[in-house]
């Protein structure tokens, strides 16, 4: 028979270990004090910024003792999202950080990994679109711009990002908007804003599509006129006309949000959404979203996981209205 002392030594071992095995409560606590971001991206772009962005709020609020981030970078996430689903599967502490791009991506890659196949935590932020022309240009408003589209669609033509992309899929919504055939946008696709600023600066491009990021000081410096921006509403600090004032019901975010692996345990999935929804209220978050100007569109859980769904739909639908699914 166990006297006292030995019957708390011997339960105080069985609690130590028990913290440390797999399906103990102590695995909830495991994903707060530590985590690993997994980037489907190289290091400087969007979904690193966001996940480095991430790790310093948490950090900051004392929500996290540490973290890690692993990039994985091609294809728009495709080459990355794989590596995720598989050889993460079932890690309790472990969030991608990944969006609309990616949904786009695996679409036109045609992936048989999808992003469904993860464990969908919570949508942070999102990026509204912006149309501009070079201030020489004809085209005083975006109805101009999409009349002369209707007119000839070859004579005008659209720089942005990877073809499939945020950029291109907003120009397609315009076109079938305004009347038009998507597969007639004549868009070029460049590496990054440097050269599709470029190309608008030297006139070889009619207009331009992108985060307002890109193209914000070059508006502001009078070398380029924005000519809408894809939001709900007007936005603040940014004097741009939305898309629907101009007569066009179109909206289009680059949104960005965190997923977890396949595999991770019901404890795991509600500690993760409660840390996110701590860092998303903190002080040190909503000071990272106001310097790199993100805009907030928080939405967690299954409702996420919701949203998500009808967004694959949707971007399916227009790049096959595009000819790119």
């Amino acid at each position: 028979m166990l006297n006292r002392r030995s019957f708390l030594q011997t339960t105080a071992c069985a609690t130590a270990v028990s913290a440390l095995l797999p399906g103990f409560a102590g695995d909830a606590r495991a994903a707060i004090d530590q985590v690993q971001f997994f980037v489907p991206a190289n290091p400087g772009g969007g979904w690193d910024q966001t996940a480095r962005s991430m790790e310093q709020a948490l950090k900051s609020a004392n929500l996290i003792k540490g973290a890690q981030v692993t990039n994985v970078g091609g294809a728009g996430g495709a080459v990355g999202l794989p590596q995720f689903v598989n050889q993460w599967k079932g890690r309790g502490n472990a969030l991608m950080v990944a969006g609309m791009v990616m949904v786009g991506a695996l679409i036109t890659n045609k992936s048989p990994v999808k992003v469904t196949q993860t464990v969908p935590i919570a949508r942070l932020t999102g990026e509204f679109e912006v149309i501009v022309v070079p201030n020489e240009s004809p085209h005083k408003t975006l109805k101009d711009l999409m009349t002369a589209f209707k007119a000839d669609p070859a004579k005008v033509s659209w720089a942005g990002g990877s073809a499939g992309g945020t950029d291109h899929i907003l120009a397609g919504m315009l076109a079938k908007a305004s009347g038009g055939e998507a597969k007639k946008v004549s868009y070029v696709a460049y590496s990054g804003g440097g050269p599709a600023l470029a190309a608008l600066l030297g006139n070889q491009v009619t207009c331009g599509v992108s985060g307002w990021g890109e193209f914000s000081e070059q508006v502001k410096a009078g070398k380029l006129r924005a000519l809408a921006i894809s939001a709900d509403k007007r936005q603040s600090g940014i004097d741009v006309p939305t898309i629907r004032e101009a007569g066009f019901d179109v909206e289009l975010y680059n949104w960005r949000g965190v997923f977890a692996p396949p595999g991770i345990k019901d404890a795991d999935k509600k500690a993760l959404i409660e840390l996110v929804t701590k860092m998303r209220d903190s002080a040190p978050w909503q000071e990272q979203l106001k310097t790199r100007e993100w805009t907030d569109v928080f939405l967690a859980g299954d409702a996420y996981g919701k949203y998500l769904d009808a967004e694959i739909t949707r971007i399916e639908a227009i790049l096959k209205d595009l000819g790119l699914a």
